[in-house]
């Protein structure tokens, strides 16, 4: 794909993202698609496709717990500050909800493969978090090591300098390093695009450079910049990649209404703070754990 091919590629994506900005603009729906306050539609979204949603170490359940969303989240601690104990409330947590997951950074993937081993939750870790910025040979081997400590998933954090700068060509192989290399594990691939740095036109150019390279995911945020996961930003990745590729929400969702809402507007998964909070049926006012404060 050469450079005037992919501009016009992002100038029919934008020009179909300003169709659907006007389709509810006087609160009338005219395509059928505005599914977020709609519970009921968002349920069967949930039910029919969606694979996951990611959140955080969660807040003590009081009640039921909703299991559709609990199978779809990649339960999540990346603070700089998490200690061990920490890690094994996540991997405990994780493995009473039944999440899909538990997402950590690459020193603890050790950890949480012993602690989660012969069960059915992934270890997921962060590669070249949360800046991007490292070198690609070095997200490749800090790839490598984490797949063989036990990762089963790797969310990766794109060049963002080098996306704004134009050099697609050094993105694309960016993230074609990490993707070859866990796919020899059989591991999947999420690029986080770190989207509240980015303009429309580049959000969409990273979503296409990294379904080039062949990654699974693309994913909103690393939930350490200046901002997280918007719907707007979900249902533009969402039109680009179709539905070959999943679309990870990240940053800033705290509740079960703001979960469903990314998932009706394209979310395979979500990042959010509180896990247990957002797949409790019964959410009454509670103490949120030191850590799941953030991210």
């Amino acid at each position: 794909m050469n450079q005037k091919e992919l501009e016009e590629i992002v100038r029919a994506v934008l020009a179909k993202k300003q169709d659907h900005d006007s389709c509810c603009h006087d609160g009338i729906c005219r395509d059928g698609l505005c599914v977020i306050h709609n519970r009921e539609a968002v349920r069967n979204i949930v039910h029919n496709g969606a694979a996951r949603v990611t959140a955080g170490i969660g807040i003590a359940a009081a009640g039921g717990v909703e299991t559709d969303l609990a199978r779809m989240i990649d339960h999540t601690l990346l603070k700089p500050e998490g200690t061990k104990e920490q890690i094994i409330e996540l991997c405990a947590e994780a493995k009473k909800y039944l999440f899909a997951s538990v997402c950590v950074n690459p020193s603890y993937v050790p950890l949480c493969a012993k602690l989660l081993r012969d069960t059915p939750v992934k270890v997921c870790t962060v590669i070249g978090f949360p800046l991007g910025a490292t070198s690609s040979a070095a997200k490749a081997f800090e790839a490598e090591q984490a797949l063989r400590d036990g990762a089963r998933e790797v969310d990766m954090v794109i060049n963002v300098g080098m996306l704004k700068s134009g050099d697609y060509e050094y993105v694309e192989n960016d993230i074609f390093g990490v993707v070859s290399t866990a796919r020899r594990y059989g591991a999947l691939t999420k690029v986080i695009l770190e989207t509240a740095l980015l303009t429309d036109d580049e959000k969409i150019k990273g979503c296409l450079l990294a379904k080039r390279a062949g990654a699974d995911f693309v994913k909103t945020s690393t939930g350490f910049s200046k901002g997280g996961a918007t719907v707007g930003d979900i249902a533009l990745m969402r039109k680009v990649v179709g539905s070959a590729m999943g679309v990870k929400a990240s940053g800033g969702v705290r509740t079960r209404e703001e979960a469903l809402a990314m998932v009706a507007s394209g979310a395979d998964r979500i990042g959010a703070s509180a896990s247990v909070k957002i797949v409790s049926t019964e959410q009454p006012e509670q103490k949120v754990s030191q850590a799941s404060k953030g991210y």
